[in-house]
Order: structure tokens, then C-alpha cells, then sequence
């Protein structure tokens, strides 16, 4: 049997430095519901249960260690703890809610045959030999920022708790007060009587929400792409990003984050945050597969495809922007340098899209909150620098009341996706000096944000929430490796979309 096969080769001893776990939907005539982990030293078989709307695990099968069996989400918080556990092994690791996000990652029309589930230390020659990596099921990858304040919203500092990605959607509706949605879906497909959003896989984080407070008029959103938690957070706290510990002192900040989506990729996350429901249910679910019934490649995180990746949206999912427009239709809901941009009324890709442009950035020298040492040699940090600037040129203009010419009313919803975080904190690991440059660069331009909002005396009435997509973890640089290679010397035939999703043909 050609999968059998293939996981022979992959938990081979050879590739054991690079392959942390191979995860699998279990088609061996136990029903629905059968998935398996299996690692180097030991596997597990699981199954779900619907319950209510939810769902609950059973363990069904162990042999020897199971590689999911450590799920603890407080594992390496803290900038201290991590660093003093640089690329820990799978027997020190910790996987975040790993019967979900696997579970759910084979509920896609085209989920790939494995999913391998790179180690920590695995550095990715293929895609750049980047000192900073995301991917993975585990805790430090898969653990994005959380921040919650301002109006309506409960200051109760930094709280020991974690939280998943797919509950930051429902949170924001529910502290806005949007109207439930007439025939709602759970994480299981059945209906909930709850649901804020049409597919909603994620709960709202209720004891955040002050319900003895005004509720806001607007809710502004930052995501901060790739931004490790514990740097974030330490950072703030340190005083070197003030506009980050600004918005912590306004409210609520998730000490042990919030755990994204398996696979904790960007464009499969960003739609995660702004839709509620998990990759394998909208179906953007990865940023590279393979469409099975059309026998394609599906690209959406690149600068050709982001502007119309929405198009492989899933039809019965809702995004924040359709929920704010469906109880409050003649109000402004902005989406602004995001692929995921689905019902927004303003969109900077569909201006795009339009075939007009957005105002062009500065010289790359003539750049504000922009590092120097960095902009010049390094291409992404220059790149994304200007990108990120235009973020706040058009988040300002809006604010502003007159954007391009056109009248613009106060936004119900914002929406602000900073890029250069990922970028750095890829180029030099989490831990490095451009990645507290591009954490200090990030901070500046969102206080121009909360500035334009306080212009528009709009302080008090305004709820925020900063979050990025994964984490990010430093690798080692003399873990190389492609399972690929192993793959073909077997005369297996597959594909390898995205680095990990492996099809059989």
C-alpha cells in the first residue's frame, strides 16, 4: 500500500531530525472520525464524537509515546523559558488543542494524504534557510499575540490563559453586539442557536467583555504577521514598543496566546481570525495545494494570486465584515492590505482589483518608522516596510473622514495587516536585532492609527485587538534536510504543496 509506504519512509531514522510527527486521516474502515499521529517513538489513533455542536476525543489505540499526548499551551511562555529551550525535541514539546486542529484539517474538500509536521530545529534550505520558522503543530509556531481593549472591553492585564485563533471572530461580534445569525453552524455542522457567524468553529471569549459597559461604536483590528508572543509581549512590557503595552493596558492580553490553525501558515490563519472557522472548514487551507476535482495547484499567498484568494472561500462561511454589514448594512466595514477581504464594504484589493492603484510609498530612504540598517540591504524588510507604510496612509486617510476623493464615515469595523514582522522575524529568528527593529518599526506605525482615531475623537467609544496569524520559532541552521528526496529514491509518486502537505499519486 503506497501510503503504508511512504510512512515507512518518512519515520525513517534518517529524516527523525526533520520530521517531528506524520499526521493522517485513518481510511482503514473504522467509521468516521479515524486519524492517526505517528512519530519516530510511537503513534496514536483518535476519533471524534459530536456533542452539542462541539466535538469530543477519543483515544483509541497508543503505541509506545504519543506524539500528541502533551497538549499543554503553556509550555515556553515567556521570552526566558523559550530561549533557555532553543529547537526542543518532540519528547519536550507541547501541541496546543492537537486533536482539533488535526481533526478539522481533514474535513477540506482536498486535504492532502499526510500532513508531515516538521521538528522545531528543522531549518528550511528550500524555502530560504530562514533562522525563523512557523508551520508546526507546536506550542511556540502555532501561539500567536492576543490583545483585547478599550471600550466595552474589561482591563484585566495579563491572564495565564490561552485561547484559539478561531475565537477572536466571535469575541469581536459579541463585543460589538451583532445580531446572531438566522441558521448558524458549529464546528460539527450542526446548527447552533449562537452563532454570530454562518460556519462559527470558535467561541467568544465572554469574560473579556464588560457586559455592564457601553458597547463600542467601532472595533479596529491589528495583525501583526508572524509576531512571536513572548517577544511581543516582553518587548511592550519592556518599553520598547509603547503603543503594543498601550493597547495591553486598555484591556486584556492572553498570556499563552492564541493557538492558530493547523497549518499554522499565514493566508490559512488570516482567514481563520476573520472568518471563526478552522482551514479544513473554509477551505483556504493552506497558502499552496492541490484541488483534487479540478486536478490543479491552488496558490493564494503570493503578490499574484492575494488579490483574488477569496475566490476559494468556502460558500456557507462568513467573514466579521459580512456579519457587521448583515446587522449594520449601511456601515463601513475596511479591510485594508488583506487577502482575506470577503464582504468588506472598503477593500484595498478591490481597489486593486478595479484596476486603480494605491498611492505609492516613499523612497525606501525617505521611509518614516522605518530602520535603516535594515531597509537597505535586506530586500523583505524593505519591501514589506513599504507595504506596511501604505497600511497606515490609507487606515489614517479613512480616519480622516475623506480618503481619495470620496466622503468616508466613521468605520463600525477595521481591519490593519502589518506585514513586516513576518518578514523579519523570518530573516533572523525571532530573538534577533531585526526582529526587535521590525517590532519597534510595526509600534510606531500602529500609534499613528491610535492617533487618527483620537483626532477623529473617537478614543472612547473604540475597541482594539492586536493578533497575528502564528508564531515563530529560531531553528537550527544545521538542520537541513528534504524528506522529498527519501520520498523519490522509494519510487513513491507525490506531490509536496507547501512544504509538508503530501498527495499520493
Amino acid at each position: 500500500m503506497t501510503l503504508e509506504r511512504a510512512l515507512d519512509v518518512l519515520l525513517d531514522d534518517d529524516l527523525e531530525p526533520i520530521v517531528e510527527m506524520v499526521l493522517y486521516r485513518d481510511h482503514g474502515g473504522r467509521g468516521h472520525g479515524g486519524y492517526e499521529a505517528r512519530a519516530a517513538d510511537g503513534r496514536v489513533r483518535f476519533r471524534r464524537h459530536d456533542e452539542g455542536h462541539g466535538w469530543r476525543f477519543e483515544v483509541e489505540a497508543v503505541e509506545g509515546r504519543n506524539p500528541l499526548g502533551d497538549r499543554a499551551v503553556d509550555r515556553f511562555v515567556g521570552v526566558d523559558a523559550e530561549r533557555a529551550a532553543p529547537f526542543p525535541h518532540r519528547t519536550r514539546n507541547a501541541y496546543p488543542f492537537a486533536y482539533e486542529m488535526v481533526a478539522q484539517l481533514f474535513d477540506a474538500p482536498s486535504p492532502p494524504d499526510v500532513c508531515v509536521i516538521h521538528t522545531a530545529a528543522h531549518n528550511w534550505e528550500d524555502a530560504g534557510g530562514h533562522r525563523g520558522e512557523h508551520g508546526s503543530l507546536d506550542a511556540v509556531q502555532s501561539r500567536a499575540p492576543f490583545i483585547i481593549g478599550g471600550a466595552g472591553v474589561r482591563a484585566l492585564g495579563r491572564i495565564p490563559r490561552a485561547c484559539r485563533l478561531v475565537d477572536v471572530a466571535p469575541t469581536v461580534l459579541q463585543l460589538l453586539g451583532a445580531a446572531p445569525v438566522p441558521v448558524g453552524l458549529g464546528i460539527n455542522g450542526s446548527p447552533r442557536a449562537d452563532a454570530l457567524l454562518r460556519r462559527q468553529d470558535g467561541e467568544p471569549q465572554l469574560d473579556v467583555i464588560d457586559p455592564s459597559a457601553t458597547r463600542p461604536r467601532t472595533v479596529v483590528g491589528f495583525l501583526l504577521d508572524g509576531a512571536n508572543p513572548n517577544v511581543l509581549y516582553g518587548m511592550a512590557e519592556a518599553g520598547e514598543a509603547p503603543n503594543v503595552a498601550r493597547l495591553m493596558a486598555m484591556g486584556t492580553t492572553f498570556g499563552h496566546g492564541a493557538v492558530a490553525s493547523l497549518p499554522t501558515v499565514t493566508l490559512a490563519n488570516h482567514t481563520a481570525i476573520l472568518t471563526g472557522a478552522h482551514p479544513g472548514h473554509h477551505e483556504i487551507l493552506h497558502n499552496a495545494w492541490y484541488d483534487r476535482a479540478g486536478g490543479r495547484q491552488v496558490i493564494t499567498n503570493s503578490p499574484a494570486t492575494w488579490a483574488t484568494a477569496m475566490r476559494w472561500l468556502g460558500s456557507g462561511v462568513d467573514t466579521i465584515h459580512s456579519a457587521v454589514r448583515r446587522t449594520w448594512p449601511d456601515d463601513l466595514s475596511v479591510s485594508i492590505n488583506e487577502p482575506c477581504d470577503a464582504f468588506a464594504s472598503w477593500s484595498t484589493f478591490e481597489v486593486l482589483r478595479r484596476g486603480e492603484t494605491i498611492a505609492r510609498p516613499p523612497a525606501p530612504d525617505e521611509l518614516p518608522n522605518a530602520t535603516q540598517r535594515f531597509v537597505r540591504p535586506f530586500k523583505d524588510y524593505r519591501w514589506s516596510s513599504r507595504i506596511d507604510h501604505t497600511s497606515v496612509e490609507q487606515a489614517v486617510g479613512i480616519w480622516s473622514g475623506r480618503y481619495r476623493g470620496v466622503e468616508m464615515p466613521r468605520p463600525r469595523f477595521m481591519w490593519v495587516n502589518f506585514t513586516l514582522t513576518d518578514a523579519a522575524f523570518h530573516e533572523g529568528g525571532p530573538h534577533s536585532e531585526v526582529a526587535a527593529a521590525s517590532v519597534r518599526d510595526t509600534d510606531a506605525r500602529l500609534g499613528e492609527v491610535l492617533a487618527a482615531v483620537e483626532r477623529a475623537g473617537a478614543m472612547d467609544s473604540t475597541a482594539f485587538f492586536l493578533v497575528a496569524d502564528h508564531g515563530m520559532e529560531e531553528t537550527n541552521p544545521e538542520v537541513r534536510g528534504d524528506w522529498g528526496d527519501a520520498l523519490r529514491a522509494a519510487g513513491i509518486g507525490f506531490r509536496d504543496e507547501a512544504f509538508g502537505f503530501i498527495y499520493l499519486v
